[in-house]
């Protein structure tokens, strides 16, 4: 059986058929994303750049099977093909961390035609904590503050991040099989959330983590150098204890920490709401209209979240914007923090691989 025409798609393709168009006519530009749930996230992003010039068309790579896709995937079908008129749009995952010591970690980092999300994926934009209250209103309608959630995900973040710190220095080395990011998800789980003492959670995971340092560094007594070389080389990435939450694997965030608080947190905004009505109402025929009102009027809490766009003056989002800008103008990436970064990273896998 022949190939279709289709099966060759690369950037100098649409760049042919841009230009069999009339001169008026907008440029088209592809973007290849993962998986069904990254297009609306890109389509996001990049609709802030169409004009009377440009539109993006935000596609999955058609002839791949989505249940093996993912990153890998994705990858092998536009490596050699993405250009000025196709591109790839992928999540972060630990390859921007890792500045380069992976080929695909390569890739991600320095192809001038595939963009990610900084954050470790699409999850942890939507458990943004500045956001979560008015998903909160979202969900409820009901404008109470219960739970500080800038507080919440800056202490959570300090308690994991001295593990975090360990858990990529070995990933950018052979060690990594050592502590793996499972083994770092299972030390860092919140357990279930109480909303009378929200921090109790934290202080669990402060001491588990205590002990798994303890641990490493029992197992690398010689390590001290490179983890304080590791420390800064992520603050120079933009990465501080009081924000590694959104650099964690982000279905652990979005499914272990955030999702389970939100239910219980929304789940009391609701009862309180339905509470007032029953008490502030005159008869029981109000009583019931006002309940089925209530009930008509909220939302899911994952679907909510899921629709979350409340990330869009991050730190990390606008990095990407301004990634897409430099692109659209013709001047590549942002300058990379992989030179400040990549000696440090160099130093620390052939120091560590040698121990």
């Amino acid at each position: 059986m022949g190939k279709r025409l289709g099966d060759n798609l690369s950037s100098e393709y649409i760049s042919a058929a841009n230009k069999m168009k009339s001169k008026q006519a907008r440029r088209r530009i592809v973007a290849y994303v993962e998986s069904y749930e990254d297009i609306f996230f890109w389509r996001m992003v990049l609709s802030e750049f169409e004009n009377d010039k440009r539109y993006f068309e935000v596609m999955l790579p058609s002839k791949i099977n989505l249940a093996k896709g993912k990153k890998q995937v994705l990858m092998n079908l536009v490596k050699d093909k993405v250009g000025r008129d196709m591109i790839a749009c992928v999540d972060a995952d630990y390859d921007y961390l890792l500045q380069g010591v992976t080929a695909m970690s390569r890739q991600v980092i320095e192809n001038p035609y595939v963009f990610h999300t900084y954050v470790y994926a699409i999850e942890n934009y939507q458990c943004y904590a500045p956001s979560l209250h008015d998903v909160c209103v979202m969900v409820t309608l009901n404008d109470h503050v219960m739970v500080d959630f800038e507080e919440y995900y800056k202490l959570f973040s300090q308690a994991i991040f001295p593990l975090f710190v360990w858990n990529i220095m070995l990933y950018r080395t052979s060690h990594y099989a050592d502590f793996t990011m499972t083994d770092f998800n299972r030390v860092i789980e919140t357990g279930n959330f109480n909303i009378q003492d929200p921090l109790r959670g934290i202080m669990n995971v402060r001491k588990k983590v205590g002990r798994k340092v303890r641990m490493l560094q029992e197992e690398y007594p010689d390590a001290k150098e490179r983890f304080l070389a590791t420390k800064e080389s992520l603050k120079d990435l933009g990465v501080t204890a009081d924000t590694a939450y959104l650099y964690i694997q982000g279905h652990h965030l979005f499914d272990k920490v955030t999702l389970p608080m939100m239910n219980k947190i929304c789940d009391k905004l609701r009862r309180d709401r339905e509470m007032e009505i029953r008490r502030k109402a005159v008869h029981s025929t109000q009583m019931h209209n006002e309940l089925s009102c209530y009930t008509h009027s909220i939302e899911q809490v994952i679907s909510m979240l899921k629709k979350n766009t409340g990330y869009f003056q991050s730190e990390p989002y606008l990095r990407l914007k301004e990634d897409i800008k430099r692109f659209l103008e013709g001047k590549g990436k942002s300058p990379s923090a992989k030179e400040k970064a990549s000696i440090a990273v160099a130093d620390l896998s052939s120091t560590l691989d040698a121990l």
